[in-house]
This record gives C-alpha cells, structure tokens and sequence, in this order.
C-alpha cells in the first residue's frame, strides 16, 4: 500500500502543493485581519477535512486503477479496450500510442506468420518434389547391371536424408502437432530403422551388435522412427571400425551405443543445441548441426529424454529414456 500512496503523491504532487500553499494563504490572510483563532482553526479543519476527503477518494481509484493494470500485465494476451479509461489528455494520448504501435505489431506478426507458412509450404513442396528424382535415380542404379554404383547409391542415399530431415524441421518449426501416442513394440521401430541404412552398414564392414528387446512403449512410432534413424546414420557417420549396438540398459532407456571416433568433453553439453556441430562437425565439414537438436526437440515433445556419453578413441553412447508421462508441444 505504502508504494501505491507514494506513486499517487507523485502524481499530483504539484496538485497536493498548490493545495497546502492556498491553505497557508489563507491561514496568513485570516491572522493579518486578526481574525479569531477559532474561527482560523475552524477553517483550516474545514480546508484539510475537504482535502482528505478528494485524496481519499484519488487514492482509492489510484489503486484500483494500478491493480487492474498489474492484472492485465501477468496476463499473455490482451486487447487495448481492457486498460482502464484515460482520465486526461495525456492518458488518452499514451492510449492512442499504445493503440497505433499495438496494430503495427500485429500486422507485423501476421506478415510473419503468412510468410512463414509460405516458406513452409514452400520448403515442403520441394522436398516432395525432390523425392521423385532420388526414386527414379534409385531405380535406375538397381537396374545396372555392371555393379560398382555402391558409392553412388550411398551418396544419393544421404541426399534423401537430407531432404527428409528438412522437412521434418519444417513440420517441428511450423507447430505440428501430429503425434499418435500409442504402444508400440519398440523392435519393430528398430528393425525398420536398420533395414533402412543395411546398405551403409555392409558399404563400411561394421558389425550390427542387436538382439530382439521384447518391449513396447508409449510413444509415436514415426516420430521415434525419426529419432532412431538419425542417431543410427551419426553413429555410421563417426565410426569407421567396430560396429553399432542396440540394447535396453535398464527397463524404460534404450541405448545406442557405437565404437567411433567419440566426442569432445567439452562439446557434449551444447551438442542438442540449435547448429551447433562441435569439433566433429567442424572436421567433417558437411554436418548442419541440425541432427541431435530435431532428436531432442521430438523427443521432448514426446516426454521422452536423451543423454549422451562418450570418450573420445572409443565411442559414445546415447541413452533415450522411454518412459513417456505426457504429450508435450513446445
């Protein structure tokens, strides 16, 4: 309350001292014409008594104007014509301001949004587009005959992860919410995900270290199939000997385990960061940075975790806690 009275005070503070100076005024007139100090002090009560009285009643709707405004500030979103009613001109100015930069704002923001749903749209049909060539491209190396087209195929195979990962980012930045939270055998989404990089596995000699979990989990099978497959293709990226395995540490955490070239202390904390690639990626030239920040982000969304261990010379190690307790949308 003591801030709310300091704040009126001053406010009107050049109000309240032309009224103290009127009273003393009037306080000398009446001593000079020798008036009665009764009849004085009579007035002086009358003055500070009416005084009281029209403060009183500014300080009442001071307050319940500064508590309405402390209420719309701890709200998200609100409209100008929820402020409390100007009550000078200033007001009304500061209203009208408020008004005219509020309506700039939002047309910025829809301007933003459109454009962005376009670039979307747009980013989206292109990676659509793009598939049919990869397709075709793919079809017509299964057709050769003559073999060595092994390197080719793994290289068209990562331009469709590429494109692939484009659009999932898309789907992420854009708010997609299409997430079917279901249980799912958690082998079947393994299985589909080593099928799909089998080639890559045989191309670079690494072992394939899995045996089937016997596990279901709550979650959504397309977006943990994503998950899965870009942490699989990191761990052919950086391992050039050994191999990969896939195993359950404890119930509810899945573990990726690999025997590559491992990863920097220094980095692993802002690994899931947005482009952050890290002495790997600097090394390789081509990473995007990318990969592990969509992988934490779905995983987020899905309630799941991700936690990273490595050594460097001998491999790193992700654990994804499966342990879903409710759909979250960043």
């Amino acid at each position: 309350m003591a801030h709310i009275l300091w704040g009126y005070i001053r406010r009107h503070r050049l109000g309240l001292l032309s009224a103290v100076l009127m009273v003393g005024i009037l306080f000398v007139v009446f001593y000079l014409y020798a008036l009665p100090w009764e009849a004085i002090g009579y007035g002086l009560v009358l003055c500070l008594a009416a005084l009281l009285l029209v403060h009183a009643v500014g300080v009442y709707r001071y307050r319940r104007r500064h508590y309405r405004l402390e209420a719309l500030c701890r709200r998200t979103e609100w409209e100008p014509g929820e402020l409390p009613e100007a009550e000078d001109l200033l007001e009304e100015d500061f209203a009208r301001l408020y008004a005219s930069l509020s309506g700039a704002y939002r047309r910025q923001e829809t301007d933003a949004r459109v454009r962005q749903t376009e670039a979307a749209d747009y980013y989206t049909m292109w990676v659509h587009q793009i598939k049919t060539p990869i397709a075709a491209m793919k079809l017509l190396l299964q057709a050769q005959t003559d073999g060595g087209n092994d390197a080719v195929q793994a290289e068209l195979f990562k331009i469709e992860q590429y494109a692939e990962m484009v659009l999932q980012y898309q789907r992420l930045e854009g708010g997609g919410t299409d997430y079917v939270l279901e249980r799912c055998p958690l082998d079947d989404i393994l299985c589909q995900a080593v099928r799909k990089y089998a080639r890559l596995f045989v191309l670079k000699r690494l072992q394939l270290h899995y045996e089937p979990l016997n596990v279901t989990v709550l979650t959504d099978e397309k977006w943990l199939g994503f998950v899965i497959e870009q942490l699989l293709s990191n761990a052919l990226k950086y391992t050039k000997s050994g191999g990969i395995s896939l195993y359950m540490r404890d119930p509810g955490h899945l573990v990726i385990e690999d025997t590559g070239i491992g990863i920097a202390p220094e980095d692993l904390p802002r690994l899931c960061e947005r482009g952050f690639t890290g002495a790997n990626g600097r090394l390789d030239k081509k990473a995007t940075g990318l990969g592990l920040y969509l992988c934490r982000r779905i995983l987020h969304n899905l309630s799941h975790t991700i936690t990273l261990e490595s050594t460097v010379g001998e491999g790193t190690r992700v654990i994804l806690g499966l342990e879903s307790a409710a759909l979250r949308v960043e």
